[in-house]
């Protein structure tokens, strides 16, 4: 993902339209947020198994990116359960379901699919209702999940189509916004501009 001389938002981005099919139930801001904790924690759930197969199977640089993903999960948990607690201050996150896992080339095409989701359909259909109702700072946290997933995914189908033929790079992890970056030659967070230096390396 290139960095853009503004942070890219729903306003000044174009490809955060919803897929023709949407699969998304969409209810009031506050129901998304929680639907997006429940989603996302499954997610993360499911990249820490696959990235524990992925190591005894051999693939060392694949553990290490879906164990970067499964970190990304948990800050849009932290942001979406923030949001949440604004209105219900009580509020606790879903425990994780246990995680099923297949081989890993499986494994990776099951997690882009999923951020391809999440990417085309579920978040811009929140992002919308977020629009609609004024809930900004919910938008913004869909905003940055929405664009990072769509990262996420990119890396996961990169990562298939070259299972056989890896190279050394590490992944960097923003800890604000959950975007990961393969390699080290980058200077900034291309969705919220958070500096390398504060990127967490795997």
């Amino acid at each position: 993902m290139k960095v853009r001389d503004a942070i890219p938002t729903a306003e000044n981005s174009t490809n955060f339209n919803i897929v023709s099919d949407p699969q998304t139930q969409a209810g009031d801001t506050l129901a998304n947020l929680k639907a997006a904790v429940q989603g996302e924690t499954c997610a993360s759930a499911n990249y820490a198994a696959y990235s524990q197969k992925a190591k005894e199977e051999g693939y060392d640089q694949i553990s290490r990116l879906f164990a970067a993903t499964s970190a990304a999960e948990q800050i849009h948990i932290k942001l979406e359960v923030a949001e949440i607690q604004k209105k219900e201050p009580d509020y606790v996150a879903p425990s994780a379901p246990d995680a099923v896992t297949f081989t890993t080339d499986i494994d990776l095409i099951g997690g882009a699919a999923g951020e391809i989701y999440e990417t085309s359909d579920m978040y811009p259909t929140f992002i919308k209702v977020a629009q609609e109702e004024g809930e900004k700072g919910a938008e913004m946290v869909f905003t940055r999940a929405k664009l990072a997933e769509g990262v996420h995914a990119e890396l996961y189908l990169d990562a298939y189509n070259n299972i056989d033929c890896p190279d050394d790079d590490s992944f960097y992890l923003c800890p604000a916004c959950g975007y990961i970056h393969k390699g080290g030659d980058f200077e900034k967070c291309p969705i919220c501009f958070t500096p390398r230096a504060s990127f967490k390396e795997f």
